[in-house]
C-alpha cells in the first residue's frame, strides 16, 4: 500500500481531544469549579487519558516490540506520578499515603487485573494462552523485588516511627529502584529482546521434545516477520492488509509519529492540570461516602490503567499475549521504578510524612499475588482456571479496599 492511499493513524478525535483539555485547564487553574464544570473538565481529563494512550500506542507502532510497550508503559506512568505529586502538594497530611496507596493499586490492577483479563481472553480464543515464560518471568521478579523494597521494608525498619523510611533509607529505595528499572529496560531492549517478544501460539499447546523452546520460537518469529515484511515492499498491487489488524498494518511515518509524539505531552500536560482542577471533589466525594482514603489511590490508578487495560486485552486478542504481559508487568515495574525516585525527589518539598509501608493485609495480598503469579508464569501456558485465579484477587484487592 503506498503512502498515498495509507490512512492516517491520526484520528480527528485524537487531534482535538489534547488541545481541548488544554483549554479546560487554562480556564480552570486556581478556579473553584462548581459541579457542573467540574464534570466537563473530568470528561476533558478522560479523553486526555485515552488520546494520550493512543499517541503512545502511534509511536510504539512505529518503534515496534517491545519498545511498543516500553512507551505505553512510561506515558501512563507519567500520568500516574504527576497525578500522584500534584494531589500531595495540596492534600496535606491526609495525603501521605497517597504514593503508598497508589503504587500498590497499580501493581494489583496490573499484576492481577491486566494479566488476569489477558490470560482470559487467551485462553478463551485458544483454550490455553501461551507466552514466553523466561521474559515473563524475569519481569515478575522486577516486580516482586521493587515491591517488597518499597512497599514492605518501611512497616519494619526502625529509624523512624511508622511504617516510612527514614532520609537515607527513602534515597537507597529511590536509587535502587531506578537502578533496577534501567538494568530491566536493557534486558528487554537490547540483551534479550527475544524473550519479550510474542510467542506464536502452535508452539505452545503440546511442543514435543526437542521443539523451539518460547524464546527460539519468537526469535524465529521476529525473523520471520522481518522476512515477511522486506517481501511485502517488493508486492505492489497485493491485497491490502485488513482494517484493524495492526499486527500486518504499515507502521506510521515519520512524520506521523513526531506528531502523535507532540500531542501526547500536550495530552500529559492536560491530564495532570486537569486531575488537580477535579482532585478537590474527588476527595469531598471519597470523604463524603465514609470510605476509606486509600479509595482516592484506587480510583487514580483505575484511571490511568483503563486504557491500557484495553491495550493488553486487544493484544491478547490477537494472540499476542506475550504483549500484554509485557504491558502489565511493564506497567507494575515502571510504577514502582519512576514514582518512589520522584516522590524521593518531591519529599525535599512536601511537608508532612511519607508513609511507604503496607499494612497486614495488603502485605498478605501482595505474597499470594507474587506466589500465585510465579505459578501461572512457569509453565508459560495459562488456562481458564489461572485468569479466575487472579481476577478474584483483585477482586478481593478492591472490596477490602472499600471495606478493610
Amino acid at each position: 500500500m503506498s503512502t498515498a492511499t495509507r490512512k492516517s493513524p491520526l484520528t480527528d478525535w485524537t487531534l482535538v481531544v489534547p488541545v481541548v483539555a488544554l483549554v479546560a485547564l487554562v480556564f480552570s487553574w486556581g478556579r473553584d469549579l462548581p459541579s457542573g464544570v467540574v464534570a466537563l473538565v473530568a470528561l476533558c481529563l478522560g479523553g486526555a487519558v485515552l488520546a494520550a494512550v493512543h499517541h503512545a500506542e502511534v509511536v510504539a507502532h512505529r518503534v515496534g516490540e517491545p519498545f511498543g510497550s516500553l512507551v505505553l508503559a512510561v506515558a501512563v506512568t507519567v500520568i500516574e506520578v504527576a497525578l500522584i505529586v500534584t494531589l500531595m502538594a495540596d492534600g496535606g497530611p491526609k495525603t501521605a499515603s497517597l504514593a503508598r496507596d497508589t503504587v500498590f493499586a497499580a501493581v494489583m490492577i496490573t499484576c492481577n487485573g491486566i494479566v488476569g483479563l489477558s490470560l482470559l481472553v487467551g485462553a478463551l480464543r485458544n483454550r490455553v494462552a501461551v507466552f514466553n515464560a523466561e521474559g515473563s518471568g524475569a519481569a515478575l521478579a522486577t516486580v516482586a523485588t521493587l515491591a517488597v523494597l518499597s512497599l514492605v521494608l518501611p512497616t519494619f525498619t526502625t529509624s523512624k516511627p511508622g511504617p516510612e523510611f527514614s532520609t537515607a533509607q527513602l534515597a537507597f529505595a529511590a536509587v535502587a529502584s531506578l537502578s533496577l528499572y534501567g538494568v530491566f529496560i536493557a534486558v528487554q531492549t537490547v540483551r534479550h529482546r527475544d524473550y519479550f517478544l510474542p510467542v506464536d501460539t502452535g508452539a505452545g499447546r503440546s511442543r514435543p521434545a526437542g521443539a523451539a523452546s518460547p524464546s527460539e520460537a519468537a526469535t524465529a518469529m521476529a525473523s520471520a516477520s522481518a522476512s515477511a515484511a522486506a517481501s511485502a515492499g517488493d508486492g505492489a498491487g497485493r491485497a491490502a492488509p485488513a482494517p484493524g489488524d495492526e499486527d500486518h498494518a504499515e507502521p506510521p511515518s515519520v512524520r506521523d509519529a513526531l506528531i502523535s509524539l507532540g500531542l501526547l505531552l500536550v495530552a500529559l500536560v492536560a491530564v495532570v492540570g486537569d486531575a488537580k482542577a477535579v482532585s478537590p471533589t474527588i476527595e469531598a466525594g471519597v470523604e463524603s461516602a465514609g470510605l476509606p482514603n486509600a479509595v482516592v489511590g484506587v480510583i487514580i490508578a483505575l484511571l490511568v490503567l483503563a486504557p491500557e487495560t484495553l491495550a493488553a486485552v486487544r493484544a491478547a486478542r490477537r494472540d499476542r499475549v506475550q504483549t500484554s504481559l509485557n504491558l502489565a508487568y511493564g506497567s507494575a515495574i515502571a510504577s514502582i521504578g519512576l514514582t518512589i525516585p520522584a516522590i524521593a525527589l518531591a519529599s525535599i518539598w512536601l511537608s508532612g510524612p511519607l508513609l511507604l509501608g503496607l499494612g497486614p493485609i495488603h502485605m498478605v495480598l501482595l505474597a499470594l499475588t507474587i506466589m500465585v503469579s510465579a505459578l501461572t508464569i512457569v509453565p508459560g501456558r495459562a488456562t481458564l482456571l489461572q485468569a479466575g485465579v487472579h481476577l478474584v484477587l483483585l477482586a478481593a484487592y478492591l472490596f477490602l479496599a472499600v471495606s478493610p
